[in-house]
């Protein structure tokens, strides 16, 4: 977070000197406001950059035997741009080289963990424990001493990737 906001600042200064480039060129003939909406507007472009490819470089960042299974675009009103183009907000990820394999009672059964990566005002990733029996696609979460949590089942639908993704092996 300190990086993005000297990253800004530098593109709020980059773009005011552009600004008084222009102001200079013209012979003093451009308004002098145009430097500081010079800056303000690079600041604003950088931040659109950032906002708009946090989704790719933080995919960058995953290991490589990570896969995404989903992600969600939202809208937001302060941001109206959003409504024109949605930014991506939140994905998950699953890391296909920490599933575990068990049998039981004639049935395949996969534990693994989905990573949900949430960018709001700040970025949160939120673990979670997952127990799946691919033969009838039901799935229930597991809290951090790997017990099922009984009410939390659901059953996922044939051509959901998630399933094709942990039970391909």
């Amino acid at each position: 977070m300190l990086w993005n906001l000297i990253a800004t600042v530098f593109a709020g200064l980059g773009t005011a000197g552009v600004g008084l480039l222009a102001y200079s060129i013209s012979r003093k003939r451009l308004p002098k406001w145009i430097i500081p909406i010079g800056a303000g507007v690079g600041m604003l472009g950088y931040q659109i950059y950032a906002e708009y490819t946090w989704f790719d470089f933080k995919q960058t960042q995953l290991p490589r035997s990570s896969v995404v299974v989903s992600s969600e675009t939202h809208s937001i009103a302060w941001k109206p741009w959003t409504f024109v183009f949605p930014m991506t907000t939140v994905f998950t990820v699953l890391d296909k080289e920490n599933l575990r394999y068990i049998s039981a009672d004639d049935q395949d059964i996969v534990e693994f963990v989905l990573y949900r990566f949430e960018k709001d005002y700040s970025e949160r990733v939120k673990p979670q424990g997952y127990l799946l029996n691919c033969l009838n696609r039901e799935m229930l979460k597991i809290n951090e001493h790997r017990k099922p949590i009984l009410d939390s089942i659901q059953t996922l639908s044939p051509a959901d990737p998630l399933n094709s993704l942990v039970c391909s092996d």
